[in-house]
């Protein structure tokens, strides 16, 4: 019997109960604040990593990629688990270099591994992992869920609320792709931002699932806001809610929000 085991790592952002839901096996990245490492999402949570933040002063912060060995130690506890196959999806190699070290490691793994280059960042690699295991969970061959994952990966959106750092009021809002921050408008007032996002969602015209995260807790609100709106929308599935943790908050900083959609069918 063929048993698929999902592999990914920490700069996709999964919730926990999404992880817990599918058995994802997430590698984590270091995270090195002020010249001190941590383990992402093992001795450094997304609360830890924003409590460095405070007085306008932001901490010299460097992410760096799962060893191969890393990588080859999570292949064989999906092993350890039965599985006989393995999907492994990662952001692409121009930002963290984890997707190198799926490549070494499924060279010498005790089963087939599929390495699959989401050619997203944040949750945007989460919603592949999420679309390939689903399609797991519906009887897909591991062929079937790269191809779920590849798919989403071409027709994801990523937008993030951004607050600037010099203590500027307004909401910048862009558009992220794997190697580019697009702008896409500057909002005075946070409904006015919200509006605008689920603006996007719902005239899409298209089936979606869609991830709501905040960073801190100072944009917790505007998540709970932009849940809210965009789950009233008829072409929205279902809404699952996310952190914007160290590999992209290192970029954001406090104060932003994400929604990424992924359409369904």
């Amino acid at each position: 019997m063929l048993v698929i085991g999902i592999c990914t790592d920490s700069s996709a952002q999964l919730p926990p109960d999404l992880v817990a839901h599918f058995g994802v096996e997430v590698v984590p990245l270091t995270v090195t604040i002020d010249e001190i490492d941590h383990l992402d999402g093992v001795d450094l949570d997304a609360d830890g990593f924003y409590d460095h933040f405070g007085h306008g002063c932001w901490p010299q912060v460097q992410m760096s990629e799962p060893s191969s060995g890393q990588m080859a130690a999570a292949y064989e506890d999906l092993v350890a688990r039965g599985c006989t196959e393995i999907l492994s999806v990662h952001v692409t190699s121009a930002v963290t270099g984890a997707l190198s070290a799926a490549r070494l490691a499924a060279h010498h793994s005790p089963v087939p591994v599929r390495v699959i280059d989401s050619g997203s960042v944040g949750f945007g690699v989460g919603c592949c992992v999420w679309a390939a295991a689903d399609a797991i969970a519906h009887g897909a061959t591991l062929e079937q869920a790269a191809v779920s994952a590849e798919t989403a990966a071409r027709e994801l959106g990523h937008l993030v609320l951004l607050r600037p750092p010099d203590g500027n009021p307004n909401l910048d809002l862009v558009e992220v792709g794997a190697g580019s921050v697009v702008p896409v408008g500057n909002f005075m007032h946070a409904v006015d931002a919200i509006n605008e996002v689920a603006h996007r969602v719902v005239s899409s015209g298209r089936r979606l699932r869609v991830g709501v995260g905040h960073s801190d807790r100072t944009s917790g609100f505007i998540a709970d806001a932009l849940e809210a709106a965009v789950g009233e929308a008829a072409n929205v599935l279902e809404v699952v809610r996310f952190r914007i943790g160290p590999s992209m908050g290192a970029l954001t900083g406090p104060g932003a929000v994400g929604c990424v959609t992924c359409p369904v069918g």
